[in-house]
């Protein structure tokens, strides 16, 4: 019985294949329409800083074990700082930006390698070279104000942001595959509502499974006689 209602459903889906068809279309074209036109690209660029040890203009200290035990809890402490009022309200007082602290934070992703003293500090933007500026100017200001709250210079910058050549955010391959996938769901989906809302007879076995009676015969379907 699982057989054959699998087989009815194949069969159902196939002669309505036209929905899933036209579902998919128009997933991909609505997809397509809002990545080109409505969705806005947003340009990243990163920098890099590690955490040393403080060392004096002329002195030659080695670093060693605690220094880096040191570095290893800063770096968590240093990834708050970064995002802070008092840094990005210098840095958009220094570039002159028309924006809030709050609207900056929310461009400003603040992360760090496991086990190691690099913090990484990407900005994303809708304008590239906006971004570029302000991750670099981020990393200068937050060296500077590391300096001034905590009196060591143990953050050094080490690679500068650049200007990232395409949005992070718009991969129309990929983009394009996920509307596709998800307008063959939508439609499949259509389909099976349909057959399982259908309560129409569609073959002479669901007959006899309802009414526990045999068939006798069955009336062919005949196309219209052609006019001579």
């Amino acid at each position: 019985m699982d057989e054959v209602n699998l087989k009815e459903l194949f069969r159902y889906i196939l002669s309505k294949f036209y929905i899933v068809v036209t579902a998919t279309v128009v997933v991909v074209l609505a997809g397509e329409i809002y990545s080109t036109y409505l969705k806005t690209p947003l340009y990243r660029s990163t920098t890099k800083l590690v955490l040393t040890s403080s060392q004096g203009d002329n002195s030659q200290t080695a670093v060693t074990n605690t220094d880096v035990t040191l570095s290893n809890n800063l770096v968590k402490t240093y990834s708050e700082i970064v995002t802070s009022r008092g840094v990005l309200a210098k840095v958009i007082d220094n570039l002159k930006l028309d924006t809030t602290t709050d609207e900056l934070a929310n461009k400003v992703t603040v992360s760090s390698v496991s086990n190691t003293q690099i913090i990484t500090i990407a900005v994303s933007d809708p304008d590239a070279s906006q971004a570029e500026k302000i991750a670099n100017e981020i990393a200068k200001v937050f060296k500077a104000e590391i300096v001034s709250l905590y009196k060591i210079d143990n953050v050094q910058i080490v690679d500068k942001a650049q200007v990232a050549s395409s949005p992070y955010n718009v991969n129309i391959l990929k983009q394009t595959l996920q509307f596709l996938a998800a307008g063959l769901a939508m439609g499949i989906g259509i389909v099976l509502i349909m057959f399982y809302l259908d309560n129409t007879v569609k073959n002479s076995q669901v007959v006899e499974d309802k009414v526990g009676l045999v068939v006798l015969g069955v009336v062919p379907k005949v196309g219209k006689k052609k006019r001579k």
